[in-house]
């Protein structure tokens, strides 16, 4: 992204950048200049829980036998 864009949408970028720990790109001048967060988030912290996705007890996912769908 340019300085111009990073002034027009600081705020919210910096928003993104602490929720995300995603560093930001800032070109300037043909240099480029990183922001990046101090301590990042976790990424499994950032992870939704989709409980719809497992129907039933996802322990007996374990037990499941899958060599007659396996092919080398």
């Amino acid at each position: 992204m340019t300085a111009s864009e990073l002034r027009a949408n600081i705020f919210k970028i910096i928003d993104h950048l602490i929720e995300t720990g995603v560093p930001v790109e800032i070109e300037r001048k043909g240099r480029v200049v990183r922001l990046v967060v101090d301590n990042p988030p976790a990424k499994l912290a950032q992870l939704v829980r989709r409980d719809e996705f497992i129907r039933g007890d996802p322990d007996d996912l374990v037990h499941l036998d899958w060599t007659g769908e396996w092919q080398p």
